[in-house]
């Protein structure tokens, strides 16, 4: 989720919590849409306006993968809460319908009736393929790799020559580094930066493969660029869009309230560039500063 807040201290959730019931304000929030894309799910309204010069003190939104569910708006099934007429869902590789509906929670406490339900799917990832090698999680977060979340300053001791990880052995927390430093970076001494995955194939692939590499966030201004090779024959060029500068030093985006800008990176790589027995993948960061990983890995459709 982004953009959003934890009303737990708010003046509506203080009341709502000291008369322990819910009352009622007319009308509901209307616009509500929700559309699909790889990774997330983007909800939209328009913003509620209260009659009688009430305020709206924040939105709670709801989701069920269940069509059937007649009221959206349980417990379970509380998404999260926003001040803004806008929410970010999160989610996983593999494609999944979902419902949303959005309740306005106004100043006095009381709540409108929940928005007509809208549905959406977000996209397939590649990520939802037969893994070949992988690290990491595809979850929007860092948290499982080696100094995270806030220790680059200790990177150029931890990985000197720096990451060579091998699928099966190697684990995220001791042998991928959260942070990938760029040529900007003086915390990386202002150099280019390879990372390798290594891994095992017991005979070539016939068809094409996908690499699927997500991060929870990058450099605002100066996310740069990095070249990835696969036994040492290019595969592609990546730009990277800019993040929110917070991945240095948090690592979950799905954390409520989360500034981080996750970013994400799918593509195809030639079934010829493979070999039996050891492959290895290379990107190097040829320019701009840093990225913050979620998953990087290699994929067989299924």
């Amino acid at each position: 989720m982004s953009d959003t807040t934890d009303p737990a201290t708010t003046a509506a959730s203080a009341t709502r919590a000291g008369r322990g019931r819910w009352d009622h304000a007319p009308g509901a929030v209307s616009g509500l849409t929700a559309t699909g894309g790889l990774a997330t799910v983007e909800l939209t309204w328009r913003s509620h306006r209260p009659q009688r010069g009430q305020l709206v003190d924040h939105y709670e939104v709801y989701v069920s993968e269940r069509a059937d569910r007649g009221d959206l708006t349980h417990p379970a099934t509380l998404l999260g809460r926003t001040l803004y007429p806008h929410l970010s869902h999160r989610v996983g590789p593999e494609p999944r319908k979902r419902h949303y509906t959005v309740v306005a929670v106004l100043s006095s406490g009381a709540r409108t009736r929940p928005a007509r339900p809208v549905s959406a799917a977000n996209a397939r990832s590649v990520a939802a393929g037969r893994a070949v090698a992988r690290v990491g999680d595809f979850d929007h977060k860092g948290l499982e790799f080696a100094l995270s979340p806030d220790q680059s300053a200790r990177y150029r001791t931890a990985f000197p020559t720096g990451v060579d990880y091998r699928y099966g052995t190697s684990t995220p927390g001791r042998d991928w580094s959260y942070l990938h430093p760029g040529p900007s970076d003086a915390w990386g001494g202002r150099k280019e930066h390879t990372f390798t995955l290594r891994f095992d194939l017991a005979a070539a692939p016939k068809d094409d493969l996908a690499c699927a590499l997500w991060l929870i966030d990058a450099h605002a201004t100066a996310a740069g660029a990095a070249e990835v090779t696969l036994n040492g024959r290019p595969v592609r060029t990546l730009q990277f869009q800019g993040g929110a500068t917070r991945g240095s030093l948090e690592g979950d985006a799905t954390r409520v309230g989360s500034a981080l800008r996750p970013s994400y990176y799918e593509f195809p790589v030639a079934a010829d560039l493979f070999t039996a027995g050891e492959n290895v993948l290379r990107l190097r960061k040829t320019s701009g500063s840093w990225i913050a990983y979620d998953a990087l890995g290699i994929f067989a459709a299924e």
